[in-house]
């Protein structure tokens, strides 16, 4: 792998840090900005680089920077969200797969490509949540709370910024095309 592909890397899990910072509380799922992160890396990184981005994240987080919403540290697997960090991976990787492999360019169809990292990141988080509310907080929700509180609560807002990125990914793709896709990028 490339030492540029790092960079990459890093610089989109700076991104995903930040956006854990940008967040609206709502119960049990805050609502934050790291998800456009997700989108972005997936769509300019393809799905390589972008997984590993967000791998990097969760990692520089378990290691006990203070990077996700709530913190950081190895502890934070047993934290109800943390289903969602481990969505981010597979989510980037998902988008950035989808985009690549069809080399969509224009925002509807990388919007396609974001609502499936998006359904994907929600998969992961909420079956975390559920079994952490049920096993490690010993507050069991029902399947309709986890829905509830897991998902139909923060949908909205994921939706929007998934609109959003699908605009700037697209706009941004045929300037930074020339510097990603070197060897051993984009893919």
């Amino acid at each position: 792998m490339h030492i540029r592909s790092f960079v990459w890397a890093a610089f989109f899990a700076a991104l995903t840090a930040v956006g854990g910072f940008i967040k609206i509380p709502v119960p049990y799922v805050p609502f934050t900005l790291q998800i456009a992160a997700v989108y972005l890396a997936g769509c300019l990184l393809g799905p390589k680089i972008g997984a590993l981005s967000q791998m990097l994240y969760v990692l520089i987080g378990l290691a006990g920077a203070p990077v996700f919403a709530e913190g950081g540290g190895l502890g934070y697997i047993w934290k109800p969200t943390f289903g969602y960090l481990l969505g981010f991976i597979v989510g980037a990787y998902t988008c950035g797969a989808l985009v690549h492999r069809f080399q969509w360019t224009r925002a509807r169809d990388i919007w396609l490509a974001n609502v499936a990292a998006l359904f994907v990141v929600y998969m992961f988080g909420c079956t975390w949540l559920y079994i952490a509310m049920k096993w490690i907080a010993e507050t069991p929700f029902s399947i309709g709370q986890t829905l509830w509180f897991g998902f139909l609560l923060p949908v909205p807002g994921d939706l929007a910024l998934c609109a959003v990125c699908s605009v700037i990914a697209a706009r941004v793709w045929p300037r930074v095309q020339p510097i990603v896709m070197t060897r051993g990028m984009g893919g």
